[in-house]
């Protein structure tokens, strides 16, 4: 036994070291979206607390610079890169190259592709109908609605779907107007001047506000009050929670008044987790998740179950 143990040492050790010693490429794709540096952020943590080589990239919006970044990554032969809010069809090239290179992939509220092993996201579908069923409530289903939309992200592209389905079966609510986000890299300033735009336009004329996800309802609730809108009078309900969406609720001056809380932190490290199992330890895709979505729960939060500062509804 021990001439037999002495003989796998080295296999063994070999396996614990590329277990402890992955590298790996973590690409967000617009940092400056608390949601995707939440999510990136906590998938770079996870896997150096695992003592992982990490490469932490943004690509600040751009489809060109996100896919010369994932071809970096390619060129420098990492095992397995995690895109978190990317563009799998526009960088199909580039996701199909990893794949022949045997480099994993996995997403993050990005939609799939053939080439990646699966896309991490909450039930969107569930959260986009709770945010909308929660404004709708909030009007006694009557009035008209201001929306900002953003169609460029699945994830907010299928909340966005969600009100329409929610719309379709309560016809005393109505769009009165709405905003599509057209730019990434510029997206607070593209929600300022179009939202702006209809927010001054249709004055008194709307009863709530909807919007695919916080950030967006940070810049009008910012707007609205530099108009002198007070808390409660035009309620802005979104999706994606986080610290400064809940200190918003908090705020007795803030228009916002709840949100779809998910849990990104969680996306991150499930990636990693994933990436461990299916890479360090062997396992089959098909043991990790059924499937090309691995979804993860999220949680509506207003005034009634607001976290205090710092923590987390889950």
């Amino acid at each position: 036994m021990r001439r037999l143990f002495l003989l796998l040492l080295p296999l063994l050790l070999i396996g614990t070291a590329h277990a402890k010693t992955l590298k790996i490429g973590v690409v967000a794709f617009q940092m400056s979206s608390e949601t995707h540096a939440r999510a990136a952020g906590a998938a770079e943590a996870a896997a150096r607390a695992k003592g992982w080589s990490v490469t932490l990239l943004n690509s600040r919006g751009s489809i060109p610079e996100s896919a010369a970044q994932i071809e970096n990554l390619i060129a420098a032969k990492v095992d397995a890169i995690v895109l978190c809010m990317s563009k799998p069809v526009e960088l199909d090239a580039q996701m199909k190259a990893a794949k022949d290179a045997g480099i994993s992939v996995i997403t993050i509220a990005s939609g799939t592709s053939p080439h990646t092993l699966f896309d991490i996201q909450a039930n969107e579908f569930q959260v986009g109908s709770d945010a909308a069923l929660y404004l709708f409530g909030l009007l006694n289903y009557r009035g008209a609605l201001m929306a900002e939309r953003f169609e460029g992200n699945l994830a907010t592209r299928i909340r966005g779907r969600m009100l329409d389905a929610v719309l379709a079966e309560n016809t005393a609510v109505s769009v009165l107007a709405s905003h599509s986000m057209a730019r990434t890299a510029t997206w607070q300033e593209d929600v300022r001047a179009g939202m702006g735009a209809l927010l001054r336009r249709e004055a008194g004329k709307y009863q709530g506000i909807w919007a695919s996800f916080d950030g967006q309802a940070f810049v009008i609730d910012d707007l609205l009050q530099q108009d002198g809108v007070k808390k409660g009078q035009i309620p802005i309900v979104s999706m994606d929670g986080g610290q400064q969406t809940f200190a918003r609720i908090r705020d007795p001056q803030s228009l916002v008044v709840a949100t779809v809380a998910v849990p990104f932190e969680a996306m991150g490290e499930k990636a990693v987790a994933a990436l461990e199992a299916i890479i360090a330890n062997g396992a089959a895709r098909e043991s990790v998740v059924k499937g090309p979505y691995l979804l993860v729960p999220a949680v509506l939060v207003d005034r009634s179950n607001v976290p205090a500062e710092g923590k987390w509804p889950w």
